[in-house]
């Protein structure tokens, strides 16, 4: 079993009291994050919940007067990040610069759906909000089909929001159980392009993309050479709309590699190539580094990945190694076979010829059709 986790953003409407009682809740806990944040490193970057909890609870609620639940939440976030620290070997002592309360379920918040209000607790006293959803988070909000975990109440320009974690448990996908195999290949020209058992394609065009991403370089030069104060705040202000830019389109590109899986069979299976530390491996000429090494690679399978999940799509990882070199008609593996300047792939031995994304896409789906064999072959 696995179990399938999201998070749903609720935008609360809150009246003039309420917005200073959550605020103060917010200034508190802060406080209380960075306080327990230096007992524990003074005391070897301490880890363990409870092991924290007994020096700093009744620190907690005393000077900080947080409810019980809040200080035992407090305890739990700061233990974590220097868990975090520790298996990373960067023991630093952390600073928490932005507010952050974490809730519990049914102890310090509720949901009520059908009045779509929260109860939320603060310093004082629990108070009752309205919210507002978007029609794409609804569905996690049937109490029958999705159970609530923590949530996070989040400060934003313009008020309020909670940030709700939603979970389920699912049956885990089996290769043996699959029925249409999917190769998909990720690059830039075309963010992806797919292809299936059937040899059916799809192409996901990255052109328009590239150019856009062109157009927040020359802006990003440009307020750069001036170097004003006004210029370095709408550089930030740039950074974050081209980042929400990429995840969009990333998300629609998943959007669209899901449901090309979905049409090919009742129980698909996408297979991906491995690309970790694909940069390290390529060399990439001085020109073409800021599109490489800006390019969310690692964003888009991550979508793929969770989006496939929720469906019950299986998704296996294969070796990347001579995916566009190797013919998938006859295997002859050259890297001349491969014409990237007119994307064009010509088969030195058999004169095959076909889209180099596309011969990508088919030889990782082989792959993908090898693996699922051998899992099957192996009982695992």
């Amino acid at each position: 079993m696995l179990e399938l986790m999201r998070t749903v953003r609720l935008k609360l409407i809150v009246s003039s009291e309420q917005a200073v009682a959550l605020q103060t809740t917010l200034q508190a806990n802060r406080e209380a994050l960075n306080y327990t944040s230096q007992v524990a490193y003074e005391k070897g970057g301490i880890s363990a919940f409870k092991q924290l909890q007994q020096f700093v609870y009744r620190d907690l609620r005393d000077k900080f007067g947080l409810k019980s639940q809040m200080a035992c939440n407090v305890c739990s976030t700061v233990a974590s990040t220097y868990a975090s620290a520790k298996s990373n070997n960067r023991l630093v002592h952390a600073i928490y610069k932005h507010s952050k309360v974490v809730y519990s379920y049914n102890r310090d918040y509720t949901v009520q759906v059908d009045d779509q209000t929260v109860s939320i607790g603060t310093l004082n006293k629990r108070i009752k909000v309205p919210f507002l959803v978007g029609n794409n988070y609804r569905p996690y909000l049937d109490p029958s089909l999705w159970e609530f975990g923590s949530a996070e109440l989040v400060p934003t320009r313009k008020g309020y929001a909670l940030h709700v974690v939603v979970k389920r448990a699912m049956d885990e996908p089996i290769p043996q159980a699959c029925d249409a195999v999917i190769g998909v290949d990720r690059g830039m020209n075309f963010l992806a392009v797919a292809t299936n058992h059937h040899d059916e394609t799809m192409f996901y065009k990255g052109r328009p993309i590239k150019n856009k991403k062109a157009k927040y370089v020359r802006l990003r030069k440009a307020l750069q050479r001036q170097g004003t104060r006004s210029a370095k705040r709408k550089l930030q202000r740039t950074a974050g709309r081209e980042n929400r830019f990429m995840t969009n389109i990333n998300h629609q590109v998943a959007n669209a590699i899901i449901a090309f899986a979905k049409q090919s069979g009742n129980k698909p299976c996408i297979v991906l190539e491995d690309l970790t530390h694909i940069n390290l491996r390529a060399t990439v000429r001085l020109a073409d580094r800021y599109w490489r090494f800006s390019w969310a690679f690692a964003q888009l399978e991550t979508f793929i990945r969770y989006k496939a999940l929720a469906e019950g799509i299986l998704v296996l990882s294969v070796s990347a190694k001579y995916t566009s070199q190797k013919c998938p008609k006859c295997g002859h593996t050259e890297r001349a076979n491969r014409d990237k300047q007119n994307h064009r792939f010509t088969c030195k031995a058999c004169h095959y010829t076909l889209n180099d994304d596309l011969v990508g896409a088919r030889n990782i789906r082989d792959r993908g059709v090898e693996q699922r064999h051998q899992i099957e072959t192996i009982g695992a």
